[in-house]
């Protein structure tokens, strides 16, 4: 490339924002943030914004190409309440929208925007293998995503170039879902969760941004990828992987569903859907997996 682009980032302290960032600095890329509060890293502009207020700082477009929108409240972070699935799908949607309101009224430069989705746009299905034309599911994880990509896709009325990663369970010791999944074999009794034989369509977090980064450059990807790589394993294989990664037994029976759903609610979905995706599309678009297998991926995070 003769020229780096501008690159103007929602979401951009969150868990993927923070590495993708780095990843970009790095590159020569120009970074900035919207954000609710000042940033701290000087080589980042961060520009404010309100989005219940509808307020946003104009110039948090001047020069900008790209827009990388990662906004969005934590899925698992509380229980489900319906204020808090208010915040769920508002947190995606009405921040792009904003985004949008003012490129109507303010000249811009803008020609792309990347964005997360989810595989919760699938939710619950089994054995299914599951690619970018399965249909949703209607549950409230699949109407989250559906409104989340809706909202997304409204910029093509500016015609810009629309890529969508409907992004699978994101590992990194540093949050997110390991953490928790590693808790109970840590204190050595590692278990599945309900019949283990739930399908987790997982990804390395150094996948997820170098996939953000080849979406970022290129001027021809578009529509929806899934993220995740090509081979999504069980619970029972995912919480034997983790135990045996951090030479804890594996023994305890499984954890039953009710007491999941005593515990989670309606939550308790997260972690006892299945979802089976396939990774082929964004492999024939000519990306190749840093971690392709579990193992290689638990041993680098675990070293």
């Amino acid at each position: 490339m003769s020229t780096k682009k501008n690159i103007l980032i929602t979401g951009g302290t969150g868990l993927i924002g923070k590495q993708l960032t780095l990843a970009l600095l790095a590159k020569g890329y120009r970074v900035c943030h919207l954000s609710r509060t000042e940033g701290k890293d000087p080589q980042v502009k961060t520009f404010l914004w309100d989005v219940d207020k509808g307020q946003i700082d104009e110039a948090c477009l001047d020069g900008v190409d790209t827009i990388v929108h990662l906004a969005g409240a934590g899925i698992a972070d509380k229980r489900w309440t319906d204020e808090r699935k208010k915040l769920l799908v508002d947190s995606r949607t009405k921040t792009i929208g904003l985004i949008y309101s003012l490129m109507k009224k303010k000249p811009n430069q803008v020609k792309s925007v990347v964005s997360a989705s989810a595989t919760g746009y699938y939710s619950d299905r089994g054995d299914e293998l599951l690619t970018e034309d399965s249909m949703p599911q209607h549950d409230f994880l699949g109407t989250c995503c559906i409104e989340w990509e809706k909202a997304v896709d409204e910029g093509q009325a500016f015609g810009l170039r629309i890529l969508k990663y409907r992004t699978g369970v994101v590992l990194t010791k540093d949050g997110g879902a390991l953490p928790q999944l590693a808790l109970p074999a840590k204190f050595g009794v590692g278990s599945p969760i309900g019949t283990g034989k739930q399908w987790i369509p997982w990804i390395h977090h150094r996948d997820v941004v170098d996939m953000y980064l080849d979406g970022i450059e290129s001027e021809t990807m578009a529509s929806v990828y899934n993220m995740v790589a090509p081979h999504p394993v069980t619970n029972t294989h995912m919480s034997h992987a983790v135990a045996k990664q951090l030479n804890r037994p594996f023994w305890a029976p499984n954890v039953p569903e009710f007491v999941i759903k005593l515990l989670l609610g309606e939550m308790g979905a997260v972690v006892l859907g299945s979802t089976r995706v396939s990774s082929q599309k964004i492999q024939d678009a000519g990306y190749s997996f840093a971690y392709s297998d579990i193992a290689s991926a638990l041993k680098e995070i675990y070293g």
